[in-house]
């Protein structure tokens, strides 16, 4: 990867694009320190503590640590990239909709604009959330009224659609897909408080310190591991062979060759995490709006379905593996496959075209995707079972805490830095460039 981009930096139209995708991300980082009126940022030094078992914990994450210092740009990517799988799946369930991802490069003019649209309308939904949330937690300067609270929701959405434009301007003229490249940026950035806490776990009082720092080593050799894991993951793939017949066209023999057609591990990359993280937090986000602590059902919320709990894991475990299928089965269609594959010519050995093709590459499909999501599922899983299972000691309590998502910003990280490189790869071959294969 670092000879890649060594390579690719001394081209200059590349160098270019690197260095305005990374002077968006340096504007994306200073907006997310600019405070919002009305709220002191002062009175977040608690935030670890409001936000967790909360999907608000997993969205600072995503947002670099911008939302839970209440700054202009804490909602993130996280408004676009939800009004974007919601589009995905209106493609699918809405014929006319269908048509128009259809409809060549007009067709996708429409669909951004319409996805523009949705994304200020979950901003504005999402605002308003986040500024009850914030008075009913005694986190703003004055008591607010109508006035103020506008002022606050209407900086927040502001902030959303900054953030789109700027993701778009790194699409038009940047390296890689902008949604992702602010994504890898903020986990990056969030990665102090990773480290932090290995630190505090090595030194911590209630541990002898060679079983802090044997725990802190182990924790830095886990996460290597996780890193290489999703690598391995990321390159992985079942090959169906497929067998092309001899065509003669005019004067012209083609085909009567073996190819084959890969199918990836990992077909659905991060999106079940985001999905299950997004479902499974439901009741605890409810409960934080509630101002009242004593209520009942904020009190079995807190204290059954938080993410230091097995009933949270486990809901997490089974939406995660259903994500997993439903993001697959809308994004991958045999039968097409298997059309395709007829009208070129071409069978898979020792299966019959058409239905027992389908029948055969949906099995295939199945397997696979089984194993991608118990891979991903093990990823994200993990350091939460790490985190369950040492919040039962009282000297570990508590020290696992913020390594609880880390297996799902690993992915996202590895994931983004290696689609990034492809594409330089790619854009480097396009210019005949040969320095990255020698």
């Amino acid at each position: 990867m670092f000879k890649t981009l060594k390579n690719a930096w001394r081209i200059p139209e590349l160098k270019k694009k690197l260095l305005f995708t990374l002077l968006i991300v340096v504007l994306y980082r200073l907006g997310a320190n600019i405070p919002v009126p009305y709220v002191d940022p002062n009175t977040f030094s608690q935030a670890a503590e409001i936000f967790s078992g909360t999907i608000l914990q997993y969205l600072n994450i995503l947002s670099g640590e911008a939302l839970g210092k209440a700054t202009l740009l804490a909602l993130g990517v996280s408004p676009y990239i939800t009004a974007s799988i919601v589009m995905q799946l209106l493609t699918i369930a809405i014929p006319p909709l269908e048509r128009l991802s259809k409809d060549g490069e007009n067709g996708r003019k429409k669909i951004t604009a319409i996805t523009r649209f949705v994304t200020v309308a979950l901003a504005l939904v999402t605002s308003i959330g986040y500024a009850l949330f914030l008075s009913n937690n005694d986190l703003l300067v004055v008591e607010p009224n109508f006035f103020q609270y506008a002022i606050i929701v209407a900086c927040y959405c502001a902030g959303a659609a900054l953030v789109m434009w700027l993701a778009e301007k790194i699409n038009d003229h940047g390296i890689g897909n902008g949604i992702s490249i602010i994504l890898f940026a903020n986990i990056i950035a969030g990665f102090y408080s990773m480290f932090q806490s290995i630190w505090d776990l090595a030194t911590n009082d209630n541990l002898h310190l060679a079983v802090g720092i044997l725990l802190a080593v182990l924790e830095v050799a886990v996460l290597i591991g996780m890193v290489m894991l999703i690598v391995w993951m990321s390159d992985a793939e079942r090959r169906i062979p497929i067998q092309y017949a001899k065509r003669v066209v005019g004067r012209k023999m083609y085909g009567g060759q073996n190819t084959n057609l890969p199918i990836k591990v990992n077909m659905s990359g991060v999106m079940p995490i985001i999905f299950a993280n997004s479902i499974v937090a439901i009741p605890a986000t409810i409960a934080s709006f509630i101002s009242n602590q004593e209520n009942g059902f904020v009190k079995f919320v807190n204290n059954v379905f938080n993410y230091n709990t097995w009933p949270y894991l486990i809901v997490f475990l089974v939406l995660l593996i259903a994500f997993a299928y439903f993001y697959v089965a809308i994004s991958f269609n045999p039968i097409e496959v298997a059309n395709n594959i007829k009208n070129n010519g071409g069978a898979v050995p020792g299966i019959r075209s058409g239905r027992p093709t389908v029948d055969y590459i949906k099995k295939i499909l199945n397997r696979i995707t089984l194993v991608g999501a118990l891979l991903v599922a093990f990823i994200a899983c993990f350091p939460m079972i790490v985190n369950i299972v040492t919040s039962y000691f009282e000297a570990t309590q508590g020290l696992f805490m913020a390594l609880a998502f880390s297996g799902s910003s690993m992915m996202i990280v590895v994931g983004v830095a290696l689609e990034t490189t492809r594409e330089l790869e790619a854009q480097m071959s396009l210019r005949n460039y040969k320095g990255f294969l020698d």
